[in-house]
């Protein structure tokens, strides 16, 4: 194991850290803004339609299949994994001083807050892809099975995965299949002359409602999609009128408890492999060699199959790449894991990768910071007003420069500070105190977790 996956510090609040949870985290956070700035730079309406709205050149095209194999999801998924983590070192210390409906209370507060700052981040920075009121609530869930052994976390969270697949496989996929092959048959009958029973005739008249319905649905995601262009083009008030629409329209559809459900699940695994000593580093290096080649073997495949799905023309469905998702992105996402701690027992690596663990350690403060620049700054109509004038290379490389900026940012602020803005008035607030924020000498402390934004 090498020293950099060992480092530790204390915080202001005497939590210590260890320094391979906050690379990964570190990471995560700065891999999220390839995730996000599609939406924050162009039609967050499109990104439920055809991905070519947003151009598709030969280096669009480079740059999307780039995002969409490696990154689509796994920035999101390894920060679950890492709460779920922090959920662990989080209530192992405060074991350390009180025990159960005390244990329980501090975590609530400290989520419930964190939630707080989620609604502050949806309804006055406007971002309606906000992870934090998400986590939130996921996180109250995940705390009901903190104390399971791994293999039931894991086991649970990977029961509420395969449930997403099975329920989309058959809703999304068999049931669609099946119902084509119906309709095309009852049609045969009719050409034919055949007589229909009253079922047949039941089912050939929801068939036609149901494409009345998408080819509804349809017209109103590019009535969305040009009303979205139209406001953000506008002024401040139509900017900020249309992303509360937005925010507005995501809730009434109910998506928040799907979102829920993905990371408490997550959570729950996260929480596993925390246990287990996989995400910070304490399984031997021909662990971590198996984990990346069987994790990438089967999600890159499944990530390139969903690709071609997502990029085949338009109303060719139903594709099964959509119902193996969340297996995808979970392999994928333990691939990067494995990875990040291969390369942190080598000298190369651990020198690539130590500039993270600032990201790491400011990981809030970053992810509120590229809203700002993002949705404050370069996008909306009272700033820069780039809005819709970027396709997919060029946002890519606008988030990759953004993030540079926020990494070097990270790093000349740890050297001055202990803790981050953001971090520093979320856990005052959990603290009820102000904490210092000034760089302090170390103290020494056992490596034993890293509670910060987890």
């Amino acid at each position: 194991m090498s020293d950099l996956a060992m480092t530790s510090a204390a915080e202001p609040d005497g939590a210590p850290r260890i320094a391979v949870l906050d690379i990964l985290r570190g990471v995560a956070i700065l891999g999220i803004l390839f995730m996000n700035i599609n939406d924050m730079g162009a039609s967050l309406y499109a990104s439920f339609d055809d991905i070519r709205h947003l151009g598709w050149s030969a280096t669009d095209q480079a740059a999307w299949w780039l995002r969409e194999v490696l990154a689509n999801g796994t920035a999101r998924c390894l920060l679950e994994m890492l709460f779920g983590a922090g959920m662990v070192i989080l209530t192992d210390r405060a074991a350390e001083k009180a025990s159960g409906w005390a244990i329980m209370g501090r975590y609530y507060v400290r989520n419930l807050i964190l939630f707080a700052f989620g609604l502050v981040h949806v309804f006055i920075l406007l971002w309606p892809g906000d992870i934090l009121h998400t986590y939130g609530i996921a996180a109250l869930v995940a705390f009901l099975f903190r104390r399971l052994r791994p293999r039931w976390l894991i086991s649970i969270g990977l029961l509420l995965a395969v449930l997403t697949l099975t329920l989309g496989g058959y809703f999304g996929y068999y049931q669609t299949l099946q119902t084509r092959a119906q309709v095309a048959a009852i049609e045969t009958s009719v050409a034919a002359g055949k007589p229909v029973s009253a079922a047949d005739k039941k089912l050939l008249a929801d068939d036609a409602k149901n494409k009345k319905e998408r080819a509804k649905a349809k017209a109103k995601t590019k009535a969305d999609i040009a009303a979205e262009d139209a406001a953000r083009t506008g002024t401040f008030m139509t900017w900020a009128a249309m992303q509360w629409h937005i925010i507005i329209e995501l809730e009434m559809n109910f998506l928040e408890i799907l979102f829920v459900w993905e990371a408490s699940s997550v959570m729950l695994i996260g929480a596993a492999l925390y246990k287990l000593g996989i995400l910070q580093g304490r399984r031997s290096r021909n662990f971590y060699v198996w984990l990346t080649v069987i994790a990438y073997a089967v999600a890159i495949p499944l990530r390139i199959w969903g690709g071609f799905a997502m990029t085949a023309p338009p109303g060719t469905g139903p594709h099964l790449a959509p119902v193996t998702y969340e297996v995808a992105r979970l392999a994928m996402t333990l691939g990067h894991v494995g990875l990040i701690n291969l390369l942190v027992t080598t000298a190369s690596g651990a020198a690539f990768l130590r500039p993270f663990v600032a990201a790491g350690r400011t990981a809030l403060t970053i992810y509120i910071a590229q809203t700002m620049i993002c949705l404050w700054v370069l996008y909306p109509p009272f700033m820069l007003g780039l809005y819709g004038k970027m396709t997919w290379g060029p946002l890519m490389v606008t988030a990759f420069v953004i993030n540079v900026v926020l990494l070097i940012g990270a790093n000349l602020w740890v050297k001055r500070c202990d803790i981050a803005p953001v971090e520093w008035a979320w856990r005052s607030l959990v603290e009820g105190r102000v904490l210092p924020w000034r760089k302090r000498p170390l103290a020494a402390a056992a490596p034993s977790g890293d509670p910060a934004f987890a």
